[in-house]
């Protein structure tokens, strides 16, 4: 999952939390922006009065560069003691044996997963064992902006609303407002080439699926997936609802935020940008598809490596990551969803000063299915990506990708077995 990033990557940055000397010291990579960096000062200050013998230094890049420099420094023999991980791709790295093995300590002390939300450590509990765990959470829900509805004389999206009074009102709220022939205000702002934003929960919505459980099979083209993706070339290519590639760049990449776009797909993570919006907005639930609603669940996993010297210590920061005051002190960031359930149905969460129902997000889970996580998922990704990008810039029509998809990613999956 990606939050809202700045092309900068800040490295280096020890965050000490005491003066005294410690015995070891653990190096913890991961993604950000800027506004994180204070509130993982106060995790790992908290985290060291608790350890005086153990010192955390946090190096916090931009999400492109999170991710070279952790195959960089992984390749090199020379990687961090502890990192992000995108559940995903988890697999993956677990596969290459990069991964400290958690289960030991996890037989020694069952108890730190006590009131994990199951849904995200699913994610994290393989054949192998398990390598890592949820350290925060996200579900996809409906953003929209109440002044776009006003004026169109449109209801608020709530939880009747399938998706087909999505697209109803997606239509009528794209306009060409100066009568120059071109679009001004669209229905919607939201990518549609990764599936958690939107094309993963309309799958679902419709009764199919994107990969078989196994992950043996690509199923985009098969039975109810199909209709899904005739819904979503009707949204975008028939109705011209959805904000184009081209679009979003003029409109950096964010339509809604940017005042274009009357709604968007989104998780927990655009709400401290949005906070500061100029005009009101809400969230309501996914709309229900023709078979039932659905929506997408990933979380942002912490892990250790493999190659760590200090493998006992590196458990103690997780363990603390998890525990009742780590989480409460990342709720703080706004940008996510607390793994431990205590924190996310008490205040810290439900109360936090940032606007929206927060509540909606984790009535999600409720019906939300969590984003597949196998070997080869990257490539996967990227070939369906592709696909799809030609899709909606026209040069392919959905049925022929449909038919190529399939063949190509299934070849990865065989590969990946």
């Amino acid at each position: 999952m990606k939050t809202l990033l700045t092309a900068t990557a800040w490295t280096g940055l020890a965050l000490m939390a005491t003066p005294t000397l410690a015995q070891t010291e653990l190096t913890y990579m991961m993604w950000g922006d800027p506004p994180e960096l204070a509130v993982w000062q106060e995790i790992v200050r908290e985290f060291e009065a608790a350890h005086p013998d153990i010192k955390v230094s946090v190096e916090v890049s931009d999400w492109n560069s999170y991710w070279d420099r952790l195959r960089v420094t992984t390749v090199g023999g020379n990687p961090p003691d502890i990192f992000a991980m995108d559940a995903p791709i988890y697999p993956d790295w677990q596969s290459r044996g990069s991964l400290l093995d958690l289960t030991p300590y996890l037989e020694a002390e069952p108890e730190v997963l006590d009131g994990v939300y199951p849904g995200p450590l699913s994610a994290y509990q393989l054949t192998e064992g398990t390598f890592g765990l949820p350290r925060d959470f996200q579900t996809i829900v409906l953003y929209y902006n109440k002044a776009m509805f006003d004026e169109a004389g449109i209801g608020y999206p709530d939880d009747s609303w399938t998706l087909d009074d999505l697209r109803a009102a997606a239509a009528a709220l794209t306009v060409d407002k100066d009568g120059d022939g071109q679009t001004d205000q669209w229905g919607l702002s939201v990518e549609l080439l990764d599936m958690e934003p939107m094309w993963g929960a309309v799958v679902y919505g419709h009764g199919g699926a994107p990969i078989s459980e196994d992950h043996t099979r690509t199923l985009l083209a098969e039975g109810p997936a199909a209709d899904a993706w005739s819904y979503l070339a009707g949204l975008y290519l028939e109705d011209g609802s959805i904000m184009s590639e081209e679009d979003l760049e003029s409109y950096g990449w964010d339509g809604f935020l940017a005042g274009g776009a009357a709604m968007t797909f989104s998780g927990h993570w655009v709400v401290p940008a949005y906070n500061d919006l100029p005009f009101e907005w809400e969230v309501a639930p996914f709309p229900a598809g023709p078979a039932k609603r659905a929506t997408l669940v990933n979380s942002a996993g912490i892990v250790g490596s493999a190659a760590t010297e200090h493998p006992d210590e590196v458990w103690q920061f997780i363990k603390f990551v998890i525990s009742e005051a780590g989480q409460s002190k990342l709720t703080e960031l706004g940008f996510a969803i607390p793994v431990l359930e205590k924190v996310a149905t008490g205040p810290v969460y439900l109360e936090q000063a940032a606007r929206g129902d927060h509540e909606v997000f984790l009535d999600a889970l409720a019906y939300a299915h969590t984003k597949p996580s196998f070997r080869g998922y990257e490539e996967w990704s990227a070939i369906v990506g592709e696909e799809l990008s030609m899709v909606w810039t026209g040069e392919k029509s959905i049925e022929d990708a449909l038919a190529d998809i399939p063949p190509a990613a299934d070849e990865v999956l065989a590969a990946n077995q």
